[in-house]
């Protein structure tokens, strides 16, 4: 208990050597308590994602935005009203950290996070919108179109996405926090890539 004590004591301390302690503990509670027990609690191995594409942007309101990019939607059977009603509307920011909850029986409208296909070399799990659920297939709302490994240079086929590459659905989202991330990984990206979305 003594012991305990002293090493509170420490903590306490304004030297950079308690700082640095401090800092380790930090990453190792967050690393082996707070994620874990996470993941356990949304039912997914990846409970918090931040969005770092614009693949998912909208520069203008929701107004502008649907006329700008209805043609797409109607030609596959989604309607103002029905894009009015989906989560997110309004769509996701770069920068956003996504809150997630495992969920292998996605609706249309809805934002999941899926793994890319085996073929692509996308490294990390993708963000988009379901527009059909019968087979499951998403496409980005700041996208022209749906990516169909033909299409983009990460060779990622949104068109026909297995239930075994859902992480899950986005439920909740945090604005701008994942820029504490993102900001030591922009410079590593192409130029055009870099920074806020336009």
């Amino acid at each position: 208990m003594h012991h305990l004590k002293r090493f509170w004591n420490f903590l306490k301390e304004d030297t950079w050597q308690s700082w640095l302690v401090s800092l380790v503990l930090i990453v190792i509670v967050i690393k082996l308590v707070f994620f874990p027990l996470l993941s356990l609690l949304t039912g997914t191995s990846l409970p918090l994602v931040v969005v770092e594409s614009c693949s998912m942007y909208h520069a203008t309101g929701f107004e502008s935005w649907w006329n700008s990019n209805s043609v797409w939607y109607e030609e596959h059977n989604i309607t103002k009203e029905d894009f009015e009603d989906f989560p997110f509307k309004n769509g996701l920011n770069k920068g956003d950290i996504i809150i997630v909850l495992g969920d292998h029986n996605p609706e249309v409208g809805e934002i999941i996070i899926f793994t890319p296909n085996t073929n692509a070399r996308a490294a990390y799990p993708i963000i988009h919108r379901v527009i059909t659920d019968f087979r499951i297939s998403t496409k980005g709302d700041n996208n022209r179109e749906q990516l169909t490994g033909n299409n983009n240079l990460q060779g990622v086929d949104e068109t026909l996405i297995g239930r075994d590459r859902l992480v899950g659905k986005a439920v909740a989202r945090i604005p701008i926090v994942g820029w504490v991330k993102l900001i030591f990984f922009e410079p590593l990206k192409p130029r055009d890539l870099r920074g806020l979305c336009k």
